[in-house]
Parts: structure tokens; C-alpha cells; sequence
């Protein structure tokens, strides 16, 4: 195999994002790979041939849905605004539907899934969607197991992702699948994406969680624990900063940020492990003390609770680094006489 088929289905109204995230990614790690590597050929079907208009106005050349026809090894299928539409197209969905059948895996960028669930191919299977439309999917779709955290969720030979950027995610997790970590954490640095998440990283990211603290004090504390993690903060400490007694600032807290405030400084101190795991070569002992982790045990404990990796199995798989601190691309095999 000299090539990896990748289908993407389009129709009017869909997001250019779910789009062109994805098959960015692609043609990023097809510049890595040697011209003997199995590289990505992406191809553009959709019932509104020739020239299909997404949701914000981009317009994107596309082939009949026939010319998707015969084997194919990725099948992608986006989200967008002409979605309520694009679900009402039988030929569409009975598309999708026979078109999964002689496909490698399945992909699908935030309401893509829906029309997925649509064609009966989620059935029994765990998915996510757009955090905004997870509870509209597990009603439509009783049979299927519609989960709203993961920003992309794989189940067997299915891939769902969440909103519109998280595409990008999962299709580095695709790269990885194919080529190993090494190409996915190239492409993402090239990409300029701040660090390749996993899976199983929330929707709902610490940093956005902060920014919807509406009271003053709230928001002046989140900033004070971020500046100080490598410190105790005792809760007594930051509630007197906020100028609120204990039991109230737990409270309001809560309210505002949607997490106790023990809970959201652990959440904080395994984000920046993680971001130290996968960009520096700092021993785990010496990162756990500068996140605020009392003891290396206690480190690992919370670590394994929030990820269910160890650090040391976290670095591995997600930072493929040279002593000089570039990336290191394993060498593709010579396929030339296959």
C-alpha cells in the first residue's frame, strides 16, 4: 500500500473547519514522510457537486458521492450548520451508510456524528459530539452511548470528535495509529498547536473552565493559584485572599467554576505535568515538586487517578525527543519493490 484513501463527505453548509483541520494535518505529515512512506490521498465527495458552499462561506471543489466508490481507508465526515439538512438526505445518509462498509475506520468532527448515528453505524457504540449537542444526540440516538467529556472518543473502528478544533486531535491521533507518535507530535508542532491532546482530555479545558468565573474574587484567586502551584495553597489561605470565609468561598467557587476548589488545584497541577512531560526531560520527581505535588507518590496517585497512565507511560507515548531537543521521525521502511 502506497497510499492511505481518505474520503472526506461534504455537503452545503458544512464547517470549513471540520474540514480543513483534519486534512491539514494530513498533508503536513505527508511533507514528512520519505517518497517511499505510505502517504495520505485525500478526495472530496459530496451530493452538492461540483462546488459545495460550507457554512461560512468558503467553497470547496467536490466529486459526485459516486466518485467515492471502492475501497476506501479513512471515511471523514463533518459537522456544521447544514447539518438539520444533510440528515434529511436519504441518498446522503444510505451513502455514508454502504460507504462505511468498505471503509478501514470511520471519522466523524463534532455533529458529523450525528449523521453517523443517522446511517445506523453507532449503534451499541460509545461517541461524543459538540458538547452543546451531546444531550440532543443521546435523545435522537437512544441506542448509542453518547458521552460528553472525551474530546475524541474511538470505539472499535469508529472515531467520533467533539467541536470544530478538536478534529485536528483526533486526526493526529489517526497519524499516530498509522506512523507512531513521533510524526503526530511533529505535525502538531508544525501545526503550531500548543501541545497534542489525548483523548480523553476534556471538553471542558481548566483554562476556559477559569475564564467563566463571573465574580472578581473568584477569578483573582484562580489567577493566584495558577501563579503559585509549586506552593501548598491551603484553602484557608486562598479564601482569605478572595476576602470570604472558608465555607462560603468553597461554595461560591463551586458554583462559578463548576469544581470544588481542592479538586480544581489538582486539575491545575496535572495540567502543567503534563506540559512539562511532554516539552522538557526534567526528572518526575523534580516536576512533581515544581506543580506542588508534596511527594512523588502522591504525584503518581493523582496522576494515575486523572489519566490512568503513569507519568513516566505519559511521556513515552506522547514526547519523542532528541538530547538536542528536536523531534526524531523514525526512518519509513523502503516500499519501492512492494
Amino acid at each position: 500500500m502506497h497510499q492511505r484513501r481518505v474520503v472526506v463527505v461534504i455537503y452545503s453548509g458544512a464547517q470549513a473547519l471540520d474540514i480543513a483541520g483534519p486534512i491539514e494535518v494530513f498533508d503536513t505529515v505527508n511533507r514528512q514522510l520519505a517518497p517511499t512512506g505510505v502517504r495520505y490521498q485525500v478526495e472530496f465527495v459530496s451530493p452538492d457537486a461540483p462546488l459545495v458552499r460550507t457554512c461560512s462561506g468558503m467553497v470547496v471543489a467536490a466529486e459526485p458521492l459516486a466518485a467515492g466508490d471502492g475501497p476506501i481507508d479513512t471515511l471523514l465526515v463533518p459537522g456544521g450548520w447544514g447539518l438539520k439538512e444533510a440528515l434529511a438526505d436519504r441518498e446522503l445518509v444510505g451513502w455514508i451508510g454502504r460507504a462505511a462498509g468498505r471503509s478501514r475506520r470511520v471519522a466523524s468532527v463534532c455533529g458529523g456524528a450525528f449523521l453517523l448515528a443517522e446511517a445506523g453505524l453507532l449503534r451499541g457504540r460509545r461517541a461524543t459530539t459538540h458538547w452543546a449537542y451531546c444531550a440532543e444526540m443521546a435523545e435522537r440516538y437512544p441506542d448509542v452511548t453518547v458521552d460528553r467529556e472525551p474530546i475524541f472518543v474511538w470505539d472499535g473502528r469508529f472515531v467520533t470528535s467533539a467541536g470544530v478544533s478538536t478534529g485536528i486531535d483526533m486526526a493526529l491521533s489517526l497519524v499516530e495509529a498509522d506512523h507512531g507518535a513521533a510524526y503526530a507530535l511533529e505535525a502538531a508542532r508544525f501545526l503550531v498547536l500548543f501541545f497534542k491532546r489525548n483523548g480523553g482530555q476534556s471538553q471542558f479545558s481548566a483554562i476556559l473552565d477559569a475564564q467563566l468565573a463571573d465574580r472578581a474574587p473568584i477569578r483573582a484567586a484562580q489567577e493566584w493559584i495558577l501563579q503559585h502551584l509549586e506552593q501548598p495553597l491551603p484553602l484557608p489561605e486562598i479564601a482569605e485572599r478572595a476576602s470570604m470565609s472558608l465555607r462560603n468561598f468553597a461554595r461560591v467557587f463551586r458554583r462559578e467554576v463548576g469544581t470544588p476548589p481542592g479538586q480544581y488545584i489538582e486539575q491545575m497541577r496535572i495540567a502543567r505535568a503534563r506540559k512539562l512531560l511532554e516539552t522538557t526531560d526534567l526528572p518526575v520527581g523534580q516536576i512533581a515538586r515544581r506543580c506542588g505535588f508534596p511527594a512523588s507518590e502522591t504525584f503518581f496517585r493523582s496522576f494515575g487517578r486523572a489519566l490512568e497512565l503513569t507519568p513516566n507511560e505519559y511521556r513515552n507515548r506522547f514526547q519523542t525527543l532528541a538530547p538536542s531537543g528536536h523531534i526524531v521521525l523514525p526512518e519509513q521502511p523502503d516500499r519501492s519493490s512492494a
